[in-house]
This record gives structure tokens, sequence and C-alpha cells, in this order.
């Protein structure tokens, strides 16, 4: 075995038991963990966090667990579907399948070490519950627009998505696991929680108390946050998010969203997204996830506008795309004359 390999082993039986201990916490949300306090009193939640061990973990219940409840998929059973991402995603890596690059051997990128078997935690199916038919409708109305539009999906730069452009990613977008970007710096002062997110350098100033939002016709990418503790959980509602990023095509006009930062260890934060858009979805749903403190892995830069080089290579090869159809009509043309 190559040693490489063989290093890699008593990471994945070290990361059993993290698995099982973290996984218990994230999944049932109970801890009799108390958080230390900031100078003003309030839980102190402050450091930088990732969660990149849970990336490629499946948002909701794989059919394979259907009848059995999340905190049911715990010990060596959870530790094995974690093994299994791994592997999964090294063979990925390896291929250069993932973010076109070869991460595998960064010990940041153990999935084993993540601590959930999936994320929705509610409803207790694990399902994201069905769409309204006002969202299907709308839904449908996007589609059809599009359609009559005329346009491809690279026609300019406005047919890209803000995350393409290096505007935003949203909430709860810029804090889900991916390949990279992972970072998340919590920093508290009296009234305020600021969260800034490594992806596209975005920040969050979240006042706390009883502030009311601002008025409704004001909308902006990551909405407008208000908080309040509830014992030692940060609650943070959010409502006001533009159109273009309301989360899963959600009505930006209804969409409330309720996270809830809970202390669960010295080193861990259960995060958990209550998503509520009564204009797309037939009931409310959460999902969950834990952030594991690393305060070895502050944020870096995210420069993005200065290296993004896929926006311009995916509206080039459009053109070439487009040069290439119309050479071959035109030769088509020349024979049937």
């Amino acid at each position: 075995m190559p040693s490489r390999d063989r290093a890699f082993v008593p990471a994945l039986t070290a990361a059993v038991l993290l698995a099982f201990t973290a996984g218990v916490l994230a999944q049932t949300g109970s801890s009799t963990y108390t958080a230390p306090r900031t100078p003003w009193g309030d839980p102190d939640l402050q450091g930088n966090y990732t969660n990149l061990w849970e990336a490629g973990t499946p948002f909701e219940r794989p059919d394979q667990f259907a009848g059995r409840r999340l905190e049911d998929i715990k010990g060596e059973e959870l530790a094995a579907i974690r093994r299994g991402i791994q592997e999964r995603t090294r063979t990925e890596q390896l291929a250069g399948d993932i973010g076109g690059t070869r991460w595998i051997w960064l010990d940041s990128h153990n999935h084993a070490k993540g601590s959930v078997a999936w994320f929705v935690v509610d409803p207790p199916d694990g399902k994201i519950p069905p769409l309204t038919a006002e969202a299907r409708a709308r839904q449908a109305a996007r589609v059809e627009a599009r359609k009559k539009s005329g346009r491809g999906p690279a026609d300019s730069y406005t047919d890209r998505s803000l995350y393409d452009r290096c505007i935003s990613r949203g909430v709860p977008g810029s804090m889900m696991p991916a390949i990279y970007g992972n970072s998340y710096e919590i920093v508290q002062a009296p009234g305020y929680v600021v969260i800034r997110y490594e992806m596209i350098h975005e920040a969050r100033i979240i006042p706390i108390g009883d502030s009311q939002h601002l008025p409704a016709s004001l909308r902006s990418y990551m909405g407008d946050a208000r908080g309040r503790w509830e014992g030692q959980t940060l609650v943070v509602e959010t409502t006001n998010i533009r159109d273009e990023i309301a989360y899963r095509g959600a009505n930006g006009a209804t969409l409330k969203l309720i996270e809830r930062f809970t202390p669960m260890a010295p080193d861990k934060v259960r995060w958990s997204v209550t998503v509520d858009d009564p204009s797309t979805w037939v009931r409310p749903w959460t999902f969950a996830m834990p952030l594991t403190l690393d305060n070895s892995e502050p944020l870096f830069d995210y420069e993005c506008h200065e290296g993004n080089y896929a926006m311009s290579n995916i509206l080039s090869a459009a053109r070439a795309e487009e040069s290439a159809g119309r050479t071959s009509t035109a030769q088509e043309g020349e024979q049937e004359r």
C-alpha cells in the first residue's frame, strides 16, 4: 500500500469517532454544552468555522433509508456512509471531475470526517415538501419566457447566474458546503453579529434585538437579517431577498429564512435553516449541519473577478459554437446548390 494510503487509514479510524460524536449532536440538536460569554453577556460564537467535511453529503434522505430517521443513522453505519462519500469524491477528484483539480490528499477534503447522512431534518421523511401550484406555474412561466426569448444560455454575461458572475451566492448558498470557499467568520459586538463568508467576500451585519425589517420594497441579494438570542441559540430571520437569487427558485417577496446557530461543543455549532415560503412549498422545511471551529483556517481572499476566466471561456465557447453552426449551415447550403 502506498505510504499516503497507509497514512489515510488511521485518519479514517479517527473519523469514525468524530462522525459518531458530531453526528449525534448535529442530528438531534441537543447538548449539555454551555458556551462561554462575551464581555457584554451574550453567548460567544466568535471564530473561524468550516463545513467542508460535509461536502458530498446528500441533501435529502436517500431512498435506501426510507422509513428511517436521521438520528438512527449513527455509529459504524454512519462512519461507513461517510467513508463511501469519501471514496466517491476521491475517485471524482483524482479524475479531475470536481473543480478541475486534484485536491484529494488535502486533509480538509476528508469527507469521511463528515457527521451526517443527509441534511433535511424536517419533514421527518428527509424530503423537501412538494411545490405549490403557484410555484409550478411560476416555474413553467419562466421556462416558457426563456424559450420565447430565443436566447441561449450564454448569449451574454447577463444569461449567467450571479454566482458565475462573482456577484453573490446568496443566503443560505454562501454557507453551503462545496469544494472550496468553506470558511466563515463570526464576529460579535454589543447589539450586532457579523457573519463573513469566504465565498465571494459576502458579509451580513445582523442587528440583535427587536428592530423591524426594512420596508418590503428594499430587497437585496443577501436579504435583510434580524437576530435575537433564544437561550444560547442565535436565531436569525432573513427576508427582503431579490427574486433572481431567492433560494431554490422561491418567491423573494414571500420567502423567509430562519437560521439557528446553536453551540454544541467547544468546536461545534449546529447550523439549521428553516425555509418558509407559502407561495413556493406546501409547508416550511428545515435542513441542518454542523459548523466546525478551526481558527487555523481563516478566510482567504476570494479573488473571483480577478481570475474569472470561466466567464470569458463560457461566452467565447458559445460564440465558437455559433460560428461552427453557421459554417456548417453554409456548407450544407453550398452542397444543396
